[in-house]
């Protein structure tokens, strides 16, 4: 080997010493993660996630899955799921992009609200999602300005990341609570009977359509029109009067009451219409016994039946829609809790129906003759 040569080899072989030793140092030198995804597979899978489950502490997990092509809540009998509340958690975790790394410490991690969920008290909160590839689990922490603390489960290290991502762990926090919708002017009827009190019913009254404008032909303005050319163009006809609108009377009057007036009888949209409850259970966990009901027909002849109860500080009601299928799927062996106004608006009492009683005369201040003096 000549001197050339062999100085050569020796120059490539520093070459590929140096080159090793340099990617060796770069491998070993800590990675900056701002910016990248917390989930980077997710995005490719959000069309495959079949199962999202929530944990937090001593409570029962919650699992909000597909069954066919509906979601539904697997805690309250396969009710159906908020749709648009789990596609917005999901793109919230597929978006969800590193801004700092924060501590790998244990000790610290309940001090961030990301130290491990299930046990009590725990401040974090698990989600776990089921995909076509796997599954993905993080433990949402606490607020950090306009990101939130996460830990990626199985791992040390937690992070800020953006935008923020809340979740509750609650079942009735994932249930869809869109009920029915009952166009008030579609009611034609409420019939009442409470728990307690006289039952009542009030019915709509079609309003008289408005009388046809007199126009016979052997009127006088008719005929001289006819005869006199400079005439033809008779004066434009008056608007028509906008129709009557219907009234609702009440059956049930008491003796010696009277009826309020046909505004405060009507069904209110505030009561009928976009119905939404605030939770769902069976129904037989609620004592029905001692029920109020209100019936309900509409134009079509359809009836739908309240039956409601008050437990406690809480309002349950059944639901039976015989001529509504779809109702019927929802409402079938279900109670569901309701807000207190909504529930008082369909299960309003007589008294709220009539004119108030008057108050009764003040006590005379007249005060007493006083005696001659004798």
């Amino acid at each position: 080997m000549n001197r050339q040569r062999f100085t050569a080899l020796l120059v490539a072989a520093l070459l590929a010493i140096s080159g090793a030793l340099y990617l060796s140092t770069q491998r070993n030198l800590p990675r900056d993660p701002h910016g990248m995804a917390l989930l980077p597979s997710l995005a490719g899978e959000l069309n495959s996630v079949s199962a999202l489950t929530v944990r937090k502490g001593a409570a029962a997990p919650v699992t909000v899955h597909k069954q066919g092509e509906q979601w539904t809540v697997a805690e309250r009998a396969d009710y159906p799921a908020d749709v648009p509340k789990l596609k917005k958690l999901l793109l919230a975790l597929s978006d969800a992009k590193i801004r700092e790394e924060k501590t790998s410490n244990p000790d610290s991690y309940a001090v961030i609200g990301v130290e491990d969920p299930s046990q009590p008290g725990a401040g974090g909160t698990q989600i776990e999602l089921t995909a076509q590839n796997g599954k993905h689990a993080v433990i949402v922490g606490k607020s950090a300005g306009e990101g939130t603390f996460i830990r990626r489960a199985g791992e040390k290290t937690s992070y800020i990341v953006e935008p923020a991502i809340s979740v509750e762990a609650g079942p009735r926090y994932w249930i869809d609570t869109r009920l029915l919708d009952i166009a008030t002017d579609k009611i034609q009827s409420v019939e009442s009977k409470p728990a307690s009190g006289a039952a009542y019913s009030v019915h709509r009254v079609p309003a008289n359509p408005p009388k046809p404008t007199d126009n016979k032909s052997g009127s006088p303005s008719t005929a001289a029109s006819a005869t006199n050319p400079s005439t033809a163009n008779p004066p434009p006809a008056e608007p028509s009067p906008a129709p009557a609108a219907d009234k609702f009377v009440l059956d049930g009057v008491p003796s010696g009451r009277q009826a309020a007036d046909s505004q405060t009888l009507a069904p209110s949209p505030a009561h009928f219409s976009n119905l939404t409850v605030e939770d769902v259970v069976p129904a037989g966990d609620i004592d029905f016994s001692k029920s109020s009901t209100v019936t309900v027909t509409l134009a079509d002849g359809s009836v739908i039946t309240f039956t409601g109860a008050v437990i406690g500080d809480k309002r349950w009601i059944k639901v039976a829609a015989p001529k509504d299928a779809t109702l019927s799927a929802k409402a079938n062996g279900r109670a569901f809790e309701m807000a207190s106004y909504r529930y008082d608006g369909i299960f309003r009492p007589l008294e709220l129906l009539l004119v108030p009683k008057p108050p009764p005369p003040p006590p005379s201040t007249k005060k007493p003759a006083a005696a001659p003096k004798p």
